[in-house]
């Protein structure tokens, strides 16, 4: 199950998904892009989608800044077997 939650700007972590729009894409599912790095440069915020060395996106926010997120929740261990 994912969440779809609000959080600061700062604490988007990898592996969140956020939306950028529609864009060229009629169909909005396509528009949620995977979070590949997240950082603080000179007090703001940047997350970067996708790849840095081929075609990405670059957001940057206020660290309070709200942004919505979907959120996978860690996966569970399996426990040993003896």
């Amino acid at each position: 199950m994912t969440n779809k939650i609000s959080v600061a700007a700062s604490a988007v972590r990898v592996g969140d998904h956020i939306y950028n729009g529609t864009g060229t894409n009629a169909h909005p599912t396509f528009a949620w892009e995977t979070v590949t790095e997240a950082g603080n440069v000179d007090g703001l915020i940047r997350l970067i989608t996708g790849d840095l060395k081929g075609l990405h996106g670059e957001f940057w926010l206020e660290p309070e800044e709200q942004i919505v997120v979907i959120r996978y929740p860690a996966p569970v261990a399996a426990p040993a077997s003896r």
